[in-house]
Protein backbone atom coordinates (compact mmCIF):
# COMPACT_ATOMS: atom_id res chain seq x y z
CA UNK A 1 0.00 0.00 0.00
CA UNK A 2 1.72 3.23 -1.13
CA UNK A 3 -0.15 6.45 -0.15
CA UNK A 4 1.17 10.02 -1.70
CA UNK A 5 1.38 13.45 -0.73
CA UNK A 6 2.31 16.17 -2.86
CA UNK A 7 3.95 19.79 -1.67
CA UNK A 8 1.90 22.77 -2.51
CA UNK A 9 3.60 26.57 -2.19
CA UNK A 10 2.36 27.03 1.69
CA UNK A 11 4.61 23.67 2.95
CA UNK A 12 7.95 24.91 0.36
CA UNK A 13 11.29 24.81 1.81
CA UNK A 14 10.02 22.91 5.12
CA UNK A 15 12.06 20.11 6.39
CA UNK A 16 10.68 16.44 6.09
CA UNK A 17 10.05 15.68 9.59
CA UNK A 18 8.64 19.26 9.83
CA UNK A 19 6.47 18.48 6.86
CA UNK A 20 5.48 15.33 8.10
CA UNK A 21 4.09 16.28 11.65
CA UNK A 22 2.04 19.25 10.64
CA UNK A 23 0.39 18.18 7.22
CA UNK A 24 0.03 14.23 8.01
CA UNK A 25 0.27 13.08 12.09
CA UNK A 26 2.17 13.99 14.75
CA UNK A 27 4.39 11.46 14.55
CA UNK A 28 7.51 10.84 17.36
CA UNK A 29 10.68 11.51 15.64
CA UNK A 30 12.53 8.80 16.11
CA UNK A 31 9.71 6.80 13.84
CA UNK A 32 10.20 9.01 11.56
CA UNK A 33 13.97 8.31 11.65
CA UNK A 34 13.59 4.65 11.38
CA UNK A 35 11.00 4.86 8.74
CA UNK A 36 13.32 7.22 6.50
CA UNK A 37 16.06 4.59 7.04
CA UNK A 38 14.20 1.27 6.39
CA UNK A 39 13.31 3.35 2.58
CA UNK A 40 9.05 3.06 3.87
CA UNK A 41 9.20 7.11 3.43
CA UNK A 42 10.15 8.38 0.21
CA UNK A 43 10.88 12.10 -1.30
CA UNK A 44 10.26 11.40 -5.21
CA UNK A 45 11.05 7.77 -4.54
CA UNK A 46 14.54 8.65 -3.43
CA UNK A 47 15.48 7.72 0.10
CA UNK A 48 16.30 10.91 1.85
CA UNK A 49 16.89 12.35 5.42
CA UNK A 50 14.77 14.30 7.76
CA UNK A 51 16.51 17.17 7.17
CA UNK A 52 15.49 17.54 3.38
CA UNK A 53 13.42 20.49 2.94
CA UNK A 54 10.68 19.71 -0.11
CA UNK A 55 9.61 21.83 -2.85
CA UNK A 56 6.50 22.65 -4.30
CA UNK A 57 5.04 19.59 -6.27
CA UNK A 58 7.22 17.25 -4.56
CA UNK A 59 5.70 13.56 -3.58
CA UNK A 60 6.18 12.12 -0.63
CA UNK A 61 5.38 8.34 -0.53
CA UNK A 62 4.92 6.32 2.36
CA UNK A 63 4.47 2.30 2.09
CA UNK A 64 3.00 0.53 3.61
CA UNK A 65 2.47 2.65 6.71
CA UNK A 66 -0.77 2.71 8.91
CA UNK A 67 -0.22 5.73 10.85
CA UNK A 68 -3.71 5.83 12.43
CA UNK A 69 -3.47 2.37 13.37
CA UNK A 70 0.42 2.75 14.86
CA UNK A 71 0.41 6.12 16.00
CA UNK A 72 -2.92 6.43 17.88
CA UNK A 73 -2.16 3.90 20.24
CA UNK A 74 1.40 5.70 21.41
CA UNK A 75 0.58 9.24 21.35
CA UNK A 76 -2.25 10.49 23.84
CA UNK A 77 -2.47 14.74 22.55
CA UNK A 78 -2.15 17.24 25.47
CA UNK A 79 -5.27 19.21 25.84
CA UNK A 80 -4.51 21.92 28.48
CA UNK A 81 -7.17 23.29 31.03
CA UNK A 82 -8.76 26.68 31.04
CA UNK A 83 -6.34 27.88 34.06
CA UNK A 84 -3.16 26.64 32.06
CA UNK A 85 -3.89 28.80 29.06
CA UNK A 86 -4.79 31.64 30.38
CA UNK A 87 -1.74 31.50 32.76
CA UNK A 88 0.63 31.33 29.45
CA UNK A 89 -1.54 34.29 28.06
CA UNK A 90 0.05 36.42 30.57
CA UNK A 91 2.95 35.38 29.82
CA UNK A 92 3.16 37.51 26.40
CA UNK A 93 5.24 40.55 25.79
CA UNK A 94 3.91 41.27 22.18
CA UNK A 95 0.99 39.95 19.96
CA UNK A 96 0.66 41.18 16.47
CA UNK A 97 -1.32 39.67 13.41
CA UNK A 98 1.85 37.85 12.25
CA UNK A 99 3.84 36.37 15.94
CA UNK A 100 3.38 36.28 19.76
CA UNK A 101 6.50 36.80 22.12
CA UNK A 102 6.31 34.97 25.27
CA UNK A 103 8.71 35.10 28.01
CA UNK A 104 8.39 31.75 28.63
CA UNK A 105 8.38 29.83 32.16
CA UNK A 106 11.15 27.25 32.68
CA UNK A 107 10.02 23.60 33.07
CA UNK A 108 7.72 23.41 29.87
CA UNK A 109 8.62 21.82 26.35
CA UNK A 110 7.85 24.17 23.20
CA UNK A 111 6.43 21.29 21.48
CA UNK A 112 5.00 17.83 22.94
CA UNK A 113 7.15 14.61 22.44
CA UNK A 114 7.48 10.92 24.16
CA UNK A 115 9.02 12.24 27.00
CA UNK A 116 6.64 15.77 27.94
CA UNK A 117 3.03 16.21 26.98
CA UNK A 118 2.77 19.80 28.40
CA UNK A 119 4.06 22.18 25.85
CA UNK A 120 3.63 25.39 24.68
CA UNK A 121 2.13 25.12 20.73
CA UNK A 122 -0.71 22.49 22.30
CA UNK A 123 -1.62 25.40 25.03
CA UNK A 124 -1.74 28.32 22.36
CA UNK A 125 -3.52 26.18 20.15
CA UNK A 126 -6.56 26.16 22.25
CA UNK A 127 -5.85 29.83 23.28
CA UNK A 128 -8.33 33.18 22.32
CA UNK A 129 -5.18 34.77 20.74
CA UNK A 130 -5.02 32.17 17.80
CA UNK A 131 -8.71 31.91 16.71
CA UNK A 132 -8.91 31.83 13.51
CA UNK A 133 -5.08 30.64 13.00
CA UNK A 134 -2.97 28.24 14.68
CA UNK A 135 0.58 28.57 16.24
CA UNK A 136 4.03 27.77 14.25
CA UNK A 137 7.42 26.81 16.27
CA UNK A 138 10.13 28.89 14.39
CA UNK A 139 12.70 28.27 16.40
CA UNK A 140 14.69 26.04 19.59
CA UNK A 141 13.82 26.50 23.47
CA UNK A 142 14.93 24.48 26.01
CA UNK A 143 12.25 23.06 27.98
CA UNK A 144 14.44 24.15 31.53
CA UNK A 145 15.48 27.56 29.74
CA UNK A 146 13.10 30.29 30.35
CA UNK A 147 12.83 33.56 28.45
CA UNK A 148 11.94 35.37 25.00
CA UNK A 149 10.22 32.88 22.79
CA UNK A 150 8.86 33.36 19.56
CA UNK A 151 5.08 31.73 17.85
CA UNK A 152 4.51 32.60 14.59
CA UNK A 153 0.34 33.00 13.97
CA UNK A 154 0.36 32.18 9.89
CA UNK A 155 2.68 29.70 7.83
CA UNK A 156 3.69 33.13 5.55
CA UNK A 157 5.44 34.48 8.94
CA UNK A 158 6.93 31.16 9.71
CA UNK A 159 8.64 30.70 7.21
CA UNK A 160 9.80 34.44 7.12
CA UNK A 161 11.18 33.99 11.11
CA UNK A 162 12.69 30.38 10.12
CA UNK A 163 14.94 31.66 7.25
CA UNK A 164 15.61 34.76 9.61
CA UNK A 165 17.01 32.23 12.23
CA UNK A 166 18.50 29.77 9.53
CA UNK A 167 20.67 33.06 8.16
CA UNK A 168 21.52 34.20 11.64
CA UNK A 169 19.66 37.19 11.19
CA UNK A 170 17.81 36.85 14.13
CA UNK A 171 20.18 37.94 17.63
CA UNK A 172 19.53 37.00 20.77
CA UNK A 173 21.06 37.44 23.97
CA UNK A 174 21.11 34.66 27.28
CA UNK A 175 22.05 34.93 30.95
CA UNK A 176 23.36 32.51 32.55
CA UNK A 177 24.57 31.75 36.33
CA UNK A 178 27.95 29.62 36.16
CA UNK A 179 29.38 27.28 39.08
CA UNK A 180 32.97 29.23 39.95
CA UNK A 181 34.64 32.57 38.82
CA UNK A 182 35.27 32.83 34.94
CA UNK A 183 38.44 34.54 34.43
CA UNK A 184 38.37 36.79 31.79
CA UNK A 185 35.34 38.95 31.50
CA UNK A 186 34.56 39.25 28.23
CA UNK A 187 35.90 37.41 24.77
CA UNK A 188 34.36 34.39 22.40
CA UNK A 189 34.17 30.98 22.72
CA UNK A 190 34.59 28.72 19.93
CA UNK A 191 34.31 25.10 20.38
CA UNK A 192 33.53 22.30 18.27
CA UNK A 193 30.75 20.16 19.85
CA UNK A 194 29.78 16.83 19.18
CA UNK A 195 26.45 14.91 18.42
CA UNK A 196 24.86 11.95 17.35
CA UNK A 197 22.13 11.26 14.46
CA UNK A 198 21.34 7.44 14.86
CA UNK A 199 24.21 6.72 16.10
CA UNK A 200 26.01 8.84 13.58
CA UNK A 201 28.62 11.25 15.18
CA UNK A 202 28.46 14.86 14.15
CA UNK A 203 30.71 17.39 14.77
CA UNK A 204 29.79 21.43 15.05
CA UNK A 205 31.55 24.35 14.88
CA UNK A 206 29.86 26.43 17.92
CA UNK A 207 30.73 30.44 18.71
CA UNK A 208 29.30 32.95 21.37
CA UNK A 209 30.17 36.05 22.78
CA UNK A 210 30.39 36.16 26.20
CA UNK A 211 30.50 39.20 28.90
CA UNK A 212 30.96 38.85 32.53
CA UNK A 213 28.15 41.15 34.20
CA UNK A 214 29.53 39.66 37.65
CA UNK A 215 31.43 37.56 39.86
CA UNK A 216 32.97 36.28 42.87
CA UNK A 217 34.78 33.61 43.77
CA UNK A 218 31.31 31.13 43.97
CA UNK A 219 29.46 31.80 40.87
CA UNK A 220 29.90 34.18 37.52
CA UNK A 221 26.93 35.84 36.01
CA UNK A 222 27.43 36.05 32.68
CA UNK A 223 25.79 37.51 29.18
CA UNK A 224 25.92 35.21 25.99
CA UNK A 225 24.99 36.18 22.42
CA UNK A 226 25.33 32.86 20.13
CA UNK A 227 27.00 33.03 16.69
CA UNK A 228 25.97 29.98 15.55
CA UNK A 229 22.61 27.82 16.74
CA UNK A 230 24.28 24.58 18.14
CA UNK A 231 21.45 22.16 20.03
CA UNK A 232 22.06 22.72 24.07
CA UNK A 233 25.28 25.32 22.83
CA UNK A 234 25.42 27.77 25.86
CA UNK A 235 25.27 24.70 28.14
CA UNK A 236 27.76 22.67 26.42
CA UNK A 237 29.77 25.90 26.25
CA UNK A 238 30.23 27.06 29.55
CA UNK A 239 30.90 22.93 30.44
CA UNK A 240 34.12 22.96 28.22
CA UNK A 241 35.00 26.23 29.73
CA UNK A 242 34.83 24.22 33.17
CA UNK A 243 32.00 26.28 34.44
CA UNK A 244 29.08 24.75 33.80
CA UNK A 245 25.68 26.52 34.45
CA UNK A 246 23.96 26.48 38.21
CA UNK A 247 20.92 23.85 38.17
CA UNK A 248 22.41 22.14 34.94
CA UNK A 249 21.39 18.33 35.98
CA UNK A 250 22.94 17.30 32.13
CA UNK A 251 25.97 19.16 31.63
CA UNK A 252 27.86 19.41 34.59
CA UNK A 253 31.08 18.15 36.93
CA UNK A 254 30.70 15.29 38.78
CA UNK A 255 32.32 16.87 41.92
CA UNK A 256 30.43 19.56 41.58
CA UNK A 257 28.17 20.63 44.82
CA UNK A 258 25.54 23.43 44.69
CA UNK A 259 25.23 24.49 48.49
CA UNK A 260 21.60 25.99 48.15
CA UNK A 261 20.78 22.72 46.45
CA UNK A 262 18.95 25.21 43.53
CA UNK A 263 16.69 23.12 41.04
CA UNK A 264 16.07 25.73 38.19
CA UNK A 265 18.19 25.86 35.52
CA UNK A 266 20.20 29.67 35.81
CA UNK A 267 19.85 30.46 32.05
CA UNK A 268 17.38 32.78 30.52
CA UNK A 269 16.86 34.22 26.88
CA UNK A 270 16.40 37.66 28.24
CA UNK A 271 16.51 39.86 24.88
CA UNK A 272 15.90 39.18 20.99
CA UNK A 273 16.76 41.64 18.39
CA UNK A 274 15.62 41.04 14.48
CA UNK A 275 14.62 43.03 11.60
CA UNK A 276 11.33 42.70 9.11
CA UNK A 277 10.98 44.95 6.57
CA UNK A 278 13.27 47.27 7.37
CA UNK A 279 11.45 47.33 10.72
CA UNK A 280 13.44 46.70 13.57
CA UNK A 281 12.14 44.31 16.40
CA UNK A 282 13.44 44.60 20.16
CA UNK A 283 11.75 42.46 22.68
CA UNK A 284 12.91 42.32 26.88
CA UNK A 285 12.18 39.54 29.18
CA UNK A 286 12.93 40.10 33.15
CA UNK A 287 14.76 37.41 34.53
CA UNK A 288 11.77 34.59 37.03
CA UNK A 289 11.81 35.45 40.72
CA UNK A 290 13.57 32.60 41.59
CA UNK A 291 16.91 33.70 39.16
CA UNK A 292 16.68 37.27 41.05
CA UNK A 293 16.01 35.71 44.09
CA UNK A 294 19.58 33.53 43.88
CA UNK A 295 21.45 36.13 42.67
CA UNK A 296 20.93 38.00 46.13
CA UNK A 297 22.05 35.01 48.01
CA UNK A 298 25.01 34.70 46.17
CA UNK A 299 25.14 38.57 45.94
CA UNK A 300 25.59 39.00 42.19
CA UNK A 301 23.81 42.08 40.25
CA UNK A 302 22.87 42.46 36.86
Amino acid sequence: MIKIFKVDEQFSDMRIDRFIKKTIKDIPQGLIEKNLRNGKIKLNNKKIKSSQRVKINDKLMFFNINFHENITKNIKSYRPSKRIIKSNEKLIIEDNEDFVVINKDSGISVQGGTKSKKNLIDIFRDSKIFKNTKPYSVHRLDKDTSGIFLIAKNRKSAQLLTTLFRLRRVHKTYLALCHGSINNNKGILKNTLVRYDNNKKINENAETLFRVIDKNALCTLVEMKPITGRKHQLRKQLLILGHPIVGDNKYNLENQIDLNKNKNLMLHSSQIKFMINKKKYTFKAPVPSYFEKYLKIKRLRF
